[in-house]
């Protein structure tokens, strides 16, 4: 997993929604986010690598004082990405290009507790940055 240290993230309101409403969260208390790009037993078959391109789950955690952009990587990535960090930046601007990015972050403010891991959904991307396919999660404010 790689995360972005959150600093170009608004800080969040910490108080936490009294519904207990988990809102597509792939995590449990612990902050473990082995689930995000997963189904509800922890399949992780839609991150992955084949000819198209390497699928990366993302979400987006939510800590005391800020959300964290969170990126799953598959374990058979292609060898093409060799900076970590760029290959998080191209997924990371994939995803706000495409969701409403202010809209969304306050929709998971108001509704994710603190430790939960919200799943965004997956992009798809060859290591040249080229985007094969996205697919977020229902209730993604789209941009």
């Amino acid at each position: 997993m790689v995360e972005s240290n959150g600093d170009d993230l608004p800080e969040r309101d910490t108080e936490a929604p009294a519904s207990g409403d988990t809102f597509g969260v792939g995590s449990d208390a612990s902050g473990d986010t082995s689930g995000v790009g997963s189904d509800a037993s922890g399949d992780t078959s839609g991150v992955g690598s084949d000819a198209s391109g390497d699928t990366f789950g993302v979400g987006i955690h939510v800590t005391d004082t800020e959300f964290q952009f969170v990126v799953h990587v598959p374990s058979d990535i292609d060898s093409g990405w060799t900076d970590p960090e760029a290959f998080q930046r191209v997924v990371e601007r994939t995803v706000w290009e495409r969701l409403d990015r202010e809209a969304t972050l306050r929709e998971i403010g108001e509704r994710a507790t603190v430790g939960e891991t919200v799943t965004l959904g997956r992009v798809t991307l060859q290591p040249d940055g080229t985007v094969v396919d996205t697919e977020f999660r229902a209730g993604a404010v789209k941009s």
